[in-house]
């Protein structure tokens, strides 16, 4: 599978249980939510190794308190964002996932052939408004109220090698509201992140996920 736009028709299979990798950078929220709904039985899933950018990321402990093995990969020791995505990868390679999930992941990834259509990222705004390089965390709230948008949201895509560019796997809309600052925006919208992940990660799960170039089609039970 050559990474980019798939010509062919990509569905995935049926999985009793998903084998994930979260990749974090800093404080770990999407990824203690990911904990959290895994231990409710809410998501069919098993994370079977944390990647850490940066040795300081709060998001460590949660997955050290869960009994989660990690890893730190940090950025600054490579020459290049190749060379880092490929540690990052040959980590994710030793553990064999079937999926890898960015949570607040703030390294532009290469991604290599093997893990295509295999990245899964969310982003706090309703793609493509309010993405790509700079737009991660605070400032896309700030963007969304300057520019003064009526709706924001969030989008779980898959990754390509541009930020915020993959095929959309699902979006959640919520208002935006005339006296909203940037933290109470984020907060309403984390809300809705804190279902979308899981519920996409529930649709590769149940094999109902199908992509068709850049359309990802949700399939009937």
């Amino acid at each position: 599978m050559s990474l980019g736009v798939p010509t062919s028709v990509v569905r995935f299979p049926r999985r009793e249980r998903l084998r994930i990798v979260v990749l974090i950078s800093g404080g770990g929220t999407t990824l203690r939510n990911l904990i959290q709904k895994i231990q409710a039985k809410e998501i069919p899933a098993e994370i079977v190794l944390v990647i850490s950018s940066t040795g300081k990321a709060g998001g460590l402990r949660f997955a050290e308190e869960a009994g989660i093995p990690t890893v730190v990969v940090p950025y600054k020791q490579y020459p290049n964002e190749a060379a880092f995505s490929e540690a990052i990868f040959e980590h994710c390679r030793q553990v064999n996932p079937d999926f890898v999930c960015m949570g607040g992941f703030l390294k532009r990834l290469v991604i290599p052939d093997d893990f295509a259509l295999r990245v899964l990222n969310i982003h706090p705004a309703l793609i493509p408004a309010f993405a790509g390089k700079g737009y991660y965390g605070r400032r896309v709230h700030e963007a969304v109220l300057d520019f003064g948008a009526k709706v924001s949201g969030c989008t779980v895509h898959f990754a390509d090698n541009e930020y915020d560019h993959g095929p959309i796997i699902l979006q959640k809309a919520v208002p935006v509201l005339d006296e909203d600052t940037p933290e109470t925006l984020a907060a309403r919208v984390f809300a809705q992140e804190c279902e979308a992940y899981p519920e996409a990660l529930r649709l590769l799960a149940a094999g109902r996920v199908q992509v068709e170039g850049r359309r990802v089609r949700i399939l009937p039970p």
